[in-house]
């Protein structure tokens, strides 16, 4: 019962992290093509942007069964 809920907790988490990161996705290239763009800003949006994804590999691969070779 606890890998259910463990697993729907990590769906969860996904879910949010997977908004997150289209948003700052979105924010990035707004950024991006704007004239007067602040480099140092987009550079620490693609860092967090980065480190969501990095997030969301580490809980795909938790879900992932482990399998004995």
């Amino acid at each position: 019962m606890t890998e259910a809920r463990d697993s729907a907790e990590i769906e969860r988490r996904l879910v949010e992290l997977r908004a997150t990161h289209r948003a700052l996705d979105a924010r990035i290239h707004a950024l991006a093509h704007n004239v007067r763009v602040d480099q140092l800003e987009l550079q620490r949006l693609k860092k967090q942007k980065l480190a969501m994804k990095d997030q969301i590999a580490r809980l795909e691969s938790a879900l992932l069964p482990d399998i004995i070779a």
